[in-house]
């Protein structure tokens, strides 16, 4: 991930009036933007979408980023509210995004390891992946967040409005029904 001082140079020459400086922050964040997206509606493109509108509503209100909190949490909020907002005009169900939901993050992870161990490794995320849209999409939310984007439970809680105790919570619940999937759905697969 990236640091913090780094996204606060990038968001201070932004507001000075440095485009390419936001676009890297984009570039930075769309793949996490997406994945959380992708949480709340079951269309690549309607979540490619949501996305691009939250970088919009995140440009527009860059100034009164206060630098408090991470630069991810801030925007993962406004992508947040921007898809319940989209689903409250809708009248539409939060539904389970397919399996290309995570792949980029999943791609992201390069570790230097042997090709055979790496080759697990994605196997092991596959799974992973294949087993988490099986969860309630609040509990997808809760493990994709601090698993894949790295956000602290504080950070989860601006994010999704919940206070730090509940997050905890619902991340143990979501660990739990993440394992009693993986031995009913793969149990085959978790053996080998």
């Amino acid at each position: 991930m990236h640091g913090q001082e780094e996204d606060i140079a990038l968001i201070q020459m932004a507001l000075q009036g440095t485009q390419a400086a936001y676009g890297k922050l984009v570039e930075r964040y769309q793949a996490y933007a997406f994945s959380l997206a992708m949480k709340y509606v079951d269309d690549r493109e309607l979540a490619e979408e949501l996305a691009q509108d939250a970088f919009v509503k995140a440009y527009r209100s860059l100034a009164d980023f206060k630098g408090n909190s991470k630069f991810s949490t801030w925007l993962y909020t406004i992508v947040h509210t921007t898809c319940l907002s989209h689903l409250r005009k809708k009248g539409g169900n939060t539904v389970l995004p397919g399996d290309e939901r995570m792949q980029a993050i999943m791609e992201t992870a390069s570790l230097a390891q042997q090709p055979a161990e790496a080759l697990e490794q994605k196997t092991q995320k596959s799974m992973v992946d294949s087993a988490i849209k099986y969860l309630p999409v609040a509990d997808a939310e809760v493990i994709t967040l601090f698993y894949l984007a790295g956000q602290s439970v504080e950070e989860i809680g601006l994010i999704t409005g919940l206070t730090a105790t509940n997050v905890k919570v619902r991340l143990f619940r979501a660990r739990q029904k993440l394992k009693e999937v993986l031995e009913t759905k793969f149990s085959r697969e978790v053996m080998v």
